[in-house]
């Protein structure tokens, strides 16, 4: 071999590894945006379920208002967020790589009025047909709870509550939406900070009109939560509306066409239609849930608060890898790029685990400090320990719930919808099951929601795991039971700090105030943070160094 040919291929080998790093600490940087912009709305979502709690306590309206906001979510989570954003990411690439970006931004007018067309209809008609739909969600003896009809401005029953408030939220759906296809078509590009950051507007209006709603409501003859629900609606178009700047500079201009026979609307739609059969566990498990939520009194307020908790995480951690990692595994699969598929998969999953399993053992441990602090306000004070005991049970499937997202990230880039569906139904089947022997077997009552839908996850996760290995002839996984065992072994050094230190600060503080609170979450939780950092150096993870590193040159 010539020594000029020897360094053409030293020098090509070089300038791949030199790429692989680069996008590795690019892809870490995206993540680390989103990140923050994540963990703000999250805090703010958080500072919302605070205002609920202040003001309406664990009661038969909070319970309404969450199991009337439920349903519209859910069908956001079928038909916007979760499936269809998915789905559109993965066919603007393969159609802005193989057609042009022209006929990228044709697709993008396509999918969205062909949306707002079709889940405009759908919301006319749930608006019209939402007493059958509560009836059907939540037939459970809590929901014929009975109500003082002149407190409670002419509603003689929770029933008759939450029907007035669906119809009032139904709208979010079609808002919310819209905003999602806004946030695929801006992730596509490659911009991921405005589409994180634009629940913080969904929260802020939700917070500032609920409240003002609360006080001027009944002045003008409304319930008091009905300020709640118009805030939701508000947010929902708020979150939208802060999008479009943005999408006018990635160079979308919008066109009125539709194009239901376009083969790339149909490619979608082929995407999309199996997906909704079956979306994924979580959000069918949320439905599931809420059906057998309904059987007792506060439970679904205890619940939602404490899946509202561990939603920080999942945010910060879960979805903002997952918000990175589509575009860039759905483009390398459209290049025929499978080996840096395997690689980009691989850091991605081992990312999620080195976040989530302390963040989890975190939880288990301050749970019940971590809801004082947050819950323990206005009409909920001294009601937070059935709160905390349903985030203990949710904290199992945390590592779960994040991964479960790459993993089927994994799929939509290969256009496979069909099998994350097979494994989510077996999933929700499951599910169901537990959640009858749990709550009427063993008397867990709402503890079996969070424990049944945390195990259900997990094995959703593992199966799809296996099945992905199988289609793709192997995920670069290597070594990964040595590094989940370290992450496992450092994660437990840092819990029983926190335990220790969250104990003597209990024994020593013998007043309940601000401070004692304050104290008992942010002391164990810095303290076990910094442990971990150094149990982490210790073993030598080295995803912590891409990690610290690439944040750092950010």
């Amino acid at each position: 071999m010539s020594q000029k040919r020897l360094f053409r291929l030293l020098h090509r080998s070089n300038q791949r590894r030199m790429n692989d790093s680069e996008g590795l600490q690019s892809a870490v940087r995206s993540t680390s945006i989103i990140s923050v912009a994540i963990m703000v709305s999250r805090i703010l979502g958080l500072v919302r379920e605070q205002v609920i709690a202040y003001f309406f306590g664990a009661t038969v309206v909070t319970d309404a208002f969450y199991a009337a906001f439920r349903i519209p979510n859910l069908m956001r989570d079928l038909f916007g967020e979760g499936v269809l954003s998915k789905a559109f990411i993965t066919t603007f690439k393969m159609t802005e790589i193989e057609d042009g970006e022209d006929s990228a931004w044709q697709l993008s007018n396509r999918i969205f009025n062909g949306t707002a067309l079709i889940l405009f209809l759908l919301t006319l008609i749930g608006i019209l047909v939402s007493p059958i739909i509560v009836d059907l969600m939540f037939m459970g003896k809590g929901f014929d709870v009975q109500l003082d009809h002149s407190r409670h401005f002419g509603f003689s029953n929770k029933r008759d509550l939450t029907v007035y408030l669906t119809r009032i939220m139904f709208p979010f759906l079609l808002l919310v939406s819209l905003a999602a296809i806004a946030m695929g078509i801006l992730n596509s590009k490659g911009k991921f900070g405005v589409p994180a950051i634009a629940s913080s507007f969904f929260n802020i209006s939700t917070i500032i009109i609920g409240v003002s709603g609360y006080y001027l409501g009944p002045r003008a003859g409304f319930h008091p939560v009905t300020g709640l629900a118009v805030g939701i609606l508000v947010g929902g178009g708020a979150q939208f509306l802060v999008q479009l700047p943005s999408m006018w500079y990635v160079g979308f201009r919008y066109q009125f066409i539709i194009g239901f026979k376009d083969k790339r609307v149909k490619q979608v739609c082929f995407l999309v239609i199996p997906a909704i059969l079956g979306v994924a566990a979580v959000q069918i498990n949320v439905l599931v849930n809420g059906m057998f939520a309904s059987v007792g009194e506060n439970w679904l307020s205890w619940i939602a608060w404490a899946f509202r908790l561990m939603h920080l995480p999942i945010g910060i951690f879960g979805v903002a890898i997952s918000t990175v990692a589509l575009p860039n595994l759905a483009g390398l699969v459209a290049k025929g790029e499978i080996e840096e598929f395997r690689k980009s998969f691989s850091f991605a999953l081992r990312l999620v685990f080195l976040l989530t399993i302390p963040a989890s053992v975190g939880l288990m441990v301050l749970s019940e400090s971590i809801c004082q602090l947050i819950y323990g306000i206005g009409r909920n004070i001294g009601n937070t320990k059935p709160i905390a005991a349903a985030l203990f049970c949710y904290s199992f499937g945390l590592c779960g719930y994040s991964a479960v997202k790459v993993v089927t990230d994994g799929f939509y880039a290969f256009s496979d919808t069909k099998t994350p569906v097979k494994v989510s139904l077996l999933a929700v089947g499951l599910n169901i099951i537990l959640n009858y022997f749990f709550i009427f077997e063993l008397g867990l009552e709402y503890r079996a929601l969070a424990l049944s839908t945390s195990f259900t996850i997990t094995l959703n996760f593992l199966l799809l795991l296996v099945l992905l290995h199988r289609k793709i002839g192997g995920l670069a996984l290597n070594g990964i039971w040595f590094f989940l065992v370290r992450l496992m072994f450092a994660s437990a050094v840092m819990g029983i700090s926190c335990w220790s230190i969250s104990l003597i600060i209990k024994n020593q503080m013998v007043i309940d105030s601000l401070t004692s609170r304050l104290l008992s979450v942010f002391l164990p939780m810095s303290t076990g943070l910094l442990i971990l950092l150094l149990m982490y150096k210790l073993l030598r993870v080295e995803e912590l160094d891409q990690l610290l590193d690439s944040i750092l040159r950010r």
